[in-house]
C-alpha cells in the first residue's frame, strides 16, 4: 500500500480571510500594516494547520506494485513437477550438467575444447529433452546418465585444473593430450546417443515409404521408369 496525504485547505483560507478584513476594514497604507497582517496570517495558518491537520492515509499506488513485483521476479518458481519423479530427476539432472558444461566452457580457454563442449552442450540437450517428450525411451539413455555423461564432466573438468595451473610437466601435458584426444570420439559418441533415440521411427518410416513406393508403381502414379517385383516375398521398387 502507498501512503498518501490529503493536506487541509482550511489553513489557507483563513489566511485569506485575515487580508481580506484587513484590505476591507483596517487600513494597509503603512508599512507596519503588511507586516502586523503577515505576522496574524501566520498565526491563523499554525492554528488552522493544529486544528485541521493533513489527513494520511493508504491506497494501492505504482511504485508499491513495482516492489512487489520486482520481488516476485527475485523469487524463481519451483520446477513444476510431471507427474513421473523419473523424469523430474531427469528435468534436474539435465540443468545441472548443461549449467557445469557452460562453468566448463567458459573457464577452458583452448577454442577447439570450447567448440566441442557447445556442441555436446546442444546433444545433451536435445537427448534429455526428447526423453522427456518420450518417457518409454529413458532405459535407451540410462549408460548415457550414469556413466558417459558425469564421466565426461569428470575429464572436463579434470583438464580445467590441469590447465588452470599454468605450468607444464609430464603428468600434466600427457593428461591434457589424452583428453584432447578423447574429446573428438566423445563428441561422436554423443551424436550417435541422439541418433539411436530415432532407430524405431527411421524403421517405421523406412517401411511406409517402402509400402508406399509399392503402392503408387502399384497404381501407375510413380511415374515412369519404376514398377514393383516381388524377391522373397517382399515387394521391391526397381529402377529400371
Amino acid at each position: 500500500m502507498a501512503k498518501h496525504v490529503k493536506r487541509s485547505t482550511i489553513p489557507i483560507y483563513l489566511v485569506g480571510v485575515v487580508w481580506l478584513v484587513f484590505g476591507l476594514f483596517l487600513s494597509l497604507s503603512q508599512p507596519m500594516d503588511y507586516v502586523l497582517c503577515a505576522v496574524i496570517s501566520i498565526a491563523a495558518f499554525v492554528v488552522g494547520k493544529a486544528i485541521f491537520p493533513d489527513k494520511h492515509y493508504q491506497m494501492p499506488g505504482q511504485a508499491e506494485e513495482k516492489k512487489e513485483e520486482k520481488k516476485a521476479e527475485k523469487k524463481p518458481e519451483a520446477p513444476k513437477s510431471t507427474g513421473n519423479p523419473e523424469i523430474d530427476n531427469l528435468i534436474k539432472e539435465r540443468e545441472r550438467a548443461l549449467s557445469e558444461m557452460r562453468r566448463l566452457n567458459d573457464s577452458i580457454e583452448d577454442e577447439t575444447i570450447s567448440a566441442q563442449i557447445d556442441h555436446l552442450e546442444e546433444v545433451t540437450s536435445k537427448i534429455i529433452d526428447q526423453v522427456i517428450k518420450e518417457p518409454a525411451k529413458l532405459p535407451q539413455i540410462r549408460r548415457f546418465l550414469d556413466y558417459y555423461l558425469p564421466t565426461t564432466l569428470k575429464i572436463l573438468n579434470a583438464y580445467d585444473r590441469m590447465d588452470a595451473m599454468g605450468v607444464s610437466g609430464d603428468n600434466i601435458d600427457s593428461t591434457k593430450q589424452r583428453v584432447e584426444r578423447m574429446m573428438g570420439t566423445i563428441v561422436q559418441a554423443f551424436d550417435k546417443q541422439l541418433d539411436a533415440l530415432f532407430g524405431a521411427e527411421a524403421m517405421d518410416i523406412s517401411t511406409d515409404i517402402t509400402v508406399m513406393e509399392n503402392l503408387l508403381a502399384q497404381e501407375g502414379l510413380a511415374g515412369e521408369g519404376k514398377k514393383t517385383t516381388k524377391s522373397q516375398g517382399s515387394d521391391v521398387t526397381l529402377e529400371l
